[in-house]
């Protein structure tokens, strides 16, 4: 299988690409990044992108899947505008040019709070991609969906990290539910929906991801 993969640098993505490097069963990776990754590797190409104006014909658009871990936080972004091009316009975008060019298969890594009607800006925008991606017209569409993330960022954000170590100490007693979700079983979940590209829509829910 040939795989794109979009936001290779950060949690998830660099575990998935870790994965999906090691994976006889993936013979190539594609990962456009916004700046050089620090390694090479013979099934790897890494071009550098500006996700603000991809190119649209290039031949390593070319592939069988899509894996997408694109996103950011709102203090990150700044805005909400600022956020929701991170988290829904890139993604989508990337996702319609992949399809355009033979890719049959979007795995998304969404959130397992993503709703329409939900309080919260975040799992609002993470709902109206997944409404989106699901007109785009791929063969098979999978939404991971985790609850807290686990392990170490690039970036630092303090409070989601203290409230992973908190829940990481309180996991046994807590509801599946509230159970930190390691980067690398998220990651493993992404690729096995990618390579079985079952036709249709689906969702991996949190608790198949979770500690």
């Amino acid at each position: 299988m040939k795989l794109l993969l979009a936001g290779a640098t950060g949690l998830v993505g660099s575990h998935v690409l870790r994965l999906a490097l090691d994976d006889p069963r993936i013979a190539r990776v594609t990962a456009p990044v916004r700046r050089p990754l620090p390694f090479s590797h013979p099934k790897l190409l890494a071009p550098v992108v500006d996700y603000e104006a991809l190119p649209a014909e290039v031949d390593w658009w070319r592939a069988d899947a899509v894996i997408c871990t694109l996103g950011t936080t709102m203090k990150a972004a700044g805005s909400k505008a600022a956020f929701r091009r991170v988290d829904h316009d890139y993604p989508l975008v990337f996702g319609q040019v992949a399809h355009r060019h033979g890719a049959s298969t979007y795995v998304l890594n969404s959130a397992v709070g993503a709703s329409p009607d939900s309080h919260f800006f975040y799992n609002r925008v993470k709902a109206a991609l997944e409404q989106d991606l699901a007109q785009v017209g791929f063969a098979s569409l999978t939404f991971a969906r985790p609850g807290l993330i686990g392990g170490k960022r690039a970036e630092s954000r303090p409070a989601e990290r203290t409230m992973v170590l908190t829940l990481g100490v309180l996991s046994p007693l807590l509801p599946q539910r509230w159970r930190v979700c390691p980067p690398q079983k998220i990651a493993q979940a992404m690729i096995e929906s990618a390579l079985k590209a079952q036709p249709g829509i689906h969702v991996v829910p949190f608790a198949a991801m979770s500690q």
